[in-house]
């Protein structure tokens, strides 16, 4: 119980320190650096993150092609009993070039839509 009210008085504390910090010019300020640092940490860790994902895709689809390179020669050859596992590298290969592919393009549209956002704000 008692520990319960110390917690809430410490909670009640912090936030009104909290609010006078942010009523001060300088911890208006600390405050607004912060939201900005945090703000472009954000989006270059999201643009990271595509990236990655992409080659990631792009990776898996180089090996689908290599399966599917084996496998249209044992089909080829009359080895496979019919067309389905090289039909089925195929699609996989297929699939994760477009996620890859498709990765990369958000990168660039999202760079593009913030150099864009940046001219507009540059010319007021």
């Amino acid at each position: 119980m008692i520990a319960g009210q110390i917690g809430t008085k410490l909670g009640v504390l912090v936030r009104v320190m909290g609010q006078q910090f942010a009523r001060s010019r300088t911890g208006a300020a600390v405050i607004r650096g912060v939201r900005a640092t945090a703000a472009s940490f954000g989006r270059v860790m999201h643009q990271l993150w595509l990236e990655v994902t992409g080659f990631t895709f792009l990776a898996m689809s180089a090996l689908g092609a290599l399966a599917g390179v084996r496998e249209y020669g044992k089909y080829h050859s009359g080895q496979a009993a019919g067309p389905g596992r090289l039909i089925l590298a195929i699609c996989f290969t297929l699939s994760f070039a477009w996620f890859g592919v498709n990765s990369f393009w958000r990168v660039n549209r999202n760079a593009a839509r913030e150099r864009s956002s940046r001219a507009g704000s540059d010319a007021r």
